[in-house]
């Protein structure tokens, strides 16, 4: 039998803990990682209003504390804490809504100045309102009654006048490259201030108005496809675990969150494996509260009356029930206004599907003393041209104008009864004080207490943010 070698214990010691080779040399991420991580998240933790410093931002900073949706201080005071976005998909027409051109009359069916195509005049009158006097289409007789809480821009302008690249445009700041929406910027700056309801949610619309892009997939917006009258356990899908029993859902989540903790020690954090789990815990956080958020019943009939027995009007009182209840962002799409023909038939239709409710929405905000702290906003991808659509038919309508349209604004500290630029004497172009989407992006953000250039977020090398390299404030629309 081989006699036992002696143990040698200080040389054994001595060999683990002098250095090797293999420890010196790291992968670009591990030396990332290990050494320039740390400096990064003290730069990220000043954005969010944290200072590391103290003991209990501390433990903020270090995600102990604080998830990725948590309520966050703006860098600069702000009146407006939450939005309500109304998305005129189709390109509503400036000069039938809240633009009077008068003087098209006199060119009826002539060819204007420098223009192709034959006039066309708007086929509704425009009426002094409010104690501001600003004209408003005689479509809107609701919402003209409102016109002192609005600011309307009458100097829009975009790009390209294409449906699907504008209206991209105008959600994401992005014209072809895939970016995070308008909505997923603002949660992602604020966080939101009910941690058992998405931050971000959509009543409609297409996927990429609601991406987050490169963006953590919390920040992505919830489409609930809402109906009035659908089953409120099946407007969003999968909310209630048909297997598991609440307590058991909690120990399955609790575990997740064990195992994720085990390979992020391990290997390295993955942002989508931290997505997808929070994705699951907002789920079973949601499984009470939102189905009661989505449950207009509970409103009183005078309320339900305000807004109107319509898709569009249940759709803005449940947006005004989810901004009551704490979430940050609320997009609604209100479509229809892709007028080629029939234009005095269509236009009068989808004009008469929002005025009574989006009236409603802010009688509805003020009366409850959220309008000042609500930012509300309409408009759509480009306005329409002032001459017939193809020179003219028997049934004329407008085709797609992005020199010159029309937005408007109301609450979260915009100023009330105002009127923002203008566009020319035909309603061709905007001329004077033009605001471009960049711009418009820029005041959104900064009536929300951020400056939009530096609301940013590293990816690819390089710090991306909503409004690219461009964007002014327009400081004559804040109160």
């Amino acid at each position: 039998m081989t006699p036992e070698q002696p143990c040698n214990c200080s040389d054994k010691y001595r060999r683990e803990h002098t250095a090797s080779p293999e420890d010196l040399i790291y992968t670009r991420r591990q030396f990332l990682i290990r050494s320039g991580m740390g400096m990064g998240a003290l730069s990220l933790a000043s954005l969010f209003g944290i200072n590391p410093f103290q003991e209990a931002d501390a433990s903020v900073a270090t995600g102990t504390a604080l998830s990725s949706l948590s309520p966050k201080t703006p860098p600069f005071p702000a009146k407006a804490k939450a939005v309500i976005h109304i998305f005129a998909e189709g390109g509503p027409s400036h000069v039938d809504t809240f633009d009077p051109k008068p003087v098209l009359w006199q060119y009826t069916d002539k060819t204007l100045p420098g223009l192709d195509g034959l006039a066309y005049p708007s086929p509704f009158k425009f009426n002094k309102c409010g104690n501001s006097g600003i004209e408003v289409s005689e479509v809107f007789p609701k919402l003209g009654a409102c016109v002192d809480d609005m600011t309307i821009i009458r100097s829009m302008w975009t790009d390209i006048p294409a449906h699907d690249v504008a209206q991209r445009f105008m959600n994401t700041g992005s014209l072809q490259i895939p970016k995070p929406s308008l909505g997923s910027w603002v949660v992602y700056g604020l966080g939101t201030e009910n941690q058992n309801m998405p931050g971000f949610i959509t009543l409609g619309g297409h996927p990429e108005w609601r991406q987050a892009s490169f963006l953590p997939g919390v920040y992505e917006g919830c489409e609930v496809n809402y109906s009035q009258n659908a089953n409120l356990n099946n407007i969003i899908l999968n909310i209630h675990n048909q297997f598991n029993t609440p307590a058991r859902q909690r120990q399955q989540l609790d575990l997740v969150k064990v195992l994720n903790k085990m390979h992020a020690e391990a290997l390295q954090k993955d942002e989508q494996l931290e997505a997808r789990i929070e994705s699951f815990e907002m789920a079973f956080k949601m499984q009470t509260e939102a189905t009661d958020a989505f449950d207009i019943t509970k409103e009183t009939q005078e309320t339900r009356d305000l807004y109107g027995n319509s898709e569009v009007g249940a759709k803005l009182l449940v947006a005004r029930r989810l901004v009551e209840r704490g979430v940050r962002f609320v997009q609604i799409t209100a479509g229809g206004w892709d007028h080629h023909n029939k234009l005095a038939e269509n236009l009068a239709k989808s004009a008469g599907d929002i005025d009574q409710p989006a009236a409603a929405l802010l009688k509805d905000l003020k009366q409850r003393g959220l309008l000042d702290s609500t930012l509300v906003i309409w408009g759509g991808e480009f306005g329409r041209t002032v001459v017939k659509d193809r020179n003219g038919n028997e049934f004329p309508g407008r085709d797609h104008n992005g020199r010159g349209f029309s937005t408007w604004m109301a609450g979260g500290g915009v100023k009330g009864g105002t009127v923002h630029g203008a566009t020319d004497e035909f309603g061709n172009r905007a001329v004077d004080n033009k605001v471009h989407v960049h711009d418009l992006h820029a005041t959104i953000l900064a009536l929300l207490g951020f400056d939009h250039t530096k609301l940013t977020y590293r990816y690819n090398g390089r710090d991306f943010r909503l409004t690219d390299n461009f964007g002014t404030v327009v400081k004559d629309v804040i109160a």
